[in-house]
């Protein structure tokens, strides 16, 4: 085997298609949306590289039309659970001593196939499955996710360069190995990225993956699985086993070898796995690496010197960019008296301006919520609010499920700076304002740090230079992603790592060195040259 040491690139952010009317790529999204529609698919498990078909299907539809059927996946049980186990174990010794600038150049072509023939397949079938139109399925399924396929294998040869110091005599090193046994990862709806970049970054560090996809971003994540195989990825390296929550826990959580959890999905699922390996915590071969996105509470704080246009157009993207079914997504406001007269009017005559509706129509900003269990929760909330003497709907509020999951873009002003929709998470186009006396900045701020048991995103808005300093300072632990003049989402891989602290997870930023750190396991090796042959010490001598 040829020795060299070999070098990738900084990369650079993949560039954002426009899909402007007579533009190439409008014209192949639209023809693969047609195509997809008309030809429902069947997803398999793939477990050790095979697909596999069980007695247990489940429908993919469209949320924005319901009675549409995208296709039937395969529902994996506990016996091919445990058949996945199998194969991630058997591949592991090969995956982890394969060189890893080979490791690294899989997904790499993964990347330039995603972002390449790719891209319509994969993008049409975000926005089919998860509803999301072609800004946001551009910016997830293909930049964001061709991000984390081209930064993570960067950072990982960034990590593997760090050595230590060396004495003379002695030559020191470190080895990067992967955890002792397999990574099992569940991945969300609302991020294809999330659902590509939980499996594969713990694979490219010589891991072996179980990957539990969403059942309701199916349809995509098993697309990209495809790009996998197709990029060279060994079988048994990445096992895609769509599966019920309960028999994942049962079947992978507890398994003895499992040496990490790579998660992105509600708070109360990942204290409900963290319970779970605490309780078997004597079962393991080691002490399983638990890394986690949770849920948020995100805000929006506003200092008398905010420019108002600037707010408006943050609380709109911030709430209602694809549903308000962000990690990120601002749903919560503090907003100064002597602002909320002329945003009020602003943030009405925006709003009104939004349409929603079918993926298809291009001219839709917004689209369905993910399902009905979704839909019926939100509306639960507006329900409340609605009969509350504490808040008032003042923006939208209407829901419709006849025929897709339709929940309208919604301001709720309330009275009480911890009425229930400014603490609680909703995951739905809602936004809550608090209006707060321009004198009560300070007492403002300590609300806004502990009215949620999150700590996700926030951002701040402010003219005034030492207001926004003052304002970060307050929120300090608010938030670990916080913005300055903008909305709180949006992060890029590279330039913004994404994670939160408080209930928000584990801030293990995704898109960071420090994700890929915590599925490596090092060995510190040292060679003394000419080893000592005198057992007796100097000071031992009596003259």
């Amino acid at each position: 085997m040829s020795n060299g040491y070999y070098q990738i690139k900084f990369p650079e952010n993949e560039p954002v298609k426009g899909y402007m009317p007579g533009s190439p790529e409008r014209a192949a999204l639209k023809a693969e949306l047609d195509r997809q529609l008309a030809n429902p698919v069947e997803v398999p498990l793939i477990i050790g590289g095979k697909e596999i078909r069980t007695a247990n299907k489940g429908k993919i539809i469209c949320p924005h039309d319901h009675q549409k059927i995208l296709g039937e996946y395969y529902i994996a049980g506990e016996k091919e659970l445990l058949m996945a186990i199998e194969a991630a174990e058997a591949a592991k010794k090969e995956w982890e001593n394969m060189p890893w600038e080979h490791r690294a150049t899989i997904f790499l072509k993964a990347a330039d196939l995603l972002t390449g023939k790719y891209r319509a397949n994969l993008a049409a079938s975000c926005m089919l499955g998860q509803s999301k139109n072609p800004f946001q399925a551009e910016i997830d399924i293909i930049c964001e996710l061709a991000d984390f396929l081209r930064f993570n294998p960067y950072y990982v040869q960034e990590i593997y360069k760090q050595q230590p110091n060396n004495t003379d005599g002695v030559w020191n090193r470190v080895e990067y190995r992967p955890l002792d046994g397999f990574v099992a990862a569940i991945t969300p709806f609302n991020f294809t990225s999330i659902g590509g970049n939980l499996p594969t970054a713990p694979a490219m560090v010589g891991n072996t993956v179980l990957w539990k996809p969403s059942s309701t971003a199916v349809l995509s994540n098993y697309y990209f699985m495809q790009i996998l195989i197709e990029a060279g990825l060994p079988a048994g390296v990445i096992n895609f086993v769509p599966c019920k929550g309960s028999d994942f826990g049962k079947v992978v959580v507890s398994h003895p070898q499992m040496a990490g959890f790579h998660f992105t999905g509600s708070t109360g699922v990942f204290n409900g796995i963290w319970k779970q390996v605490g309780e078997n915590i004597s079962k393991y071969v080691s002490y399983p690496r638990l890394v986690g996105e949770t849920g948020g509470k995100d805000f929006i704080f506003a200092h008398e010197s905010a420019d108002i246009e600037a707010l408006t157009c943050a609380i709109v993207l911030g709430a209602f960019e694809y549903q308000g079914q962000k990690c990120s997504a601002a749903s919560r406001a503090y907003i100064p008296e002597s602002l909320w007269g002329k945003l009020k009017g602003r943030l009405t005559e925006e709003i009104s301006k939004i349409k929603m509706g079918d993926v298809r129509d291009f001219t839709n900003l917004m689209n369905a919520v993910i399902d009905q269990k979704s839909f019926n929760n939100i509306k639960s909330y507006l329900d409340y609010a609605r009969q509350s003497a504490d808040a008032e709907i003042i923006i939208g509020g209407k829901c419709d499920d006849s025929v897709g999951y339709f929940v309208e873009p919604t301001v709720i002003l309330a009275k009480k700076p911890t009425f229930k929709t400014m603490v609680e998470e909703i995951f739905g186009p809602v936004m809550t304002i608090y209006v707060y006396p321009d004198d009560q900045l300070d007492e403002t701020l300590k609300l806004c740090d502990t009215a949620t048991v999150y700590g996700l995103t926030g951002a701040v808005f402010a003219q005034d230079r030492a207001a926004i300093i003052k304002i970060a300072k307050a929120l300090d632990h608010a938030a670990g992603n916080f913005y300055i003049n903008d909305k709180p989402t949006g992060a890029v891989v590279g330039q913004q790592p994404f994670g939160g602290s408080r209930a928000s997870g584990t801030n293990d930023k995704a898109g960071s060195a420090v994700n890929l750190n915590r599925w490596i396991s090092q060995r510190a090796i040292k060679e003394t040259l000419v080893p000592r042959t005198v057992v007796n010490y100097p000071y031992m001598s009596e003259k």
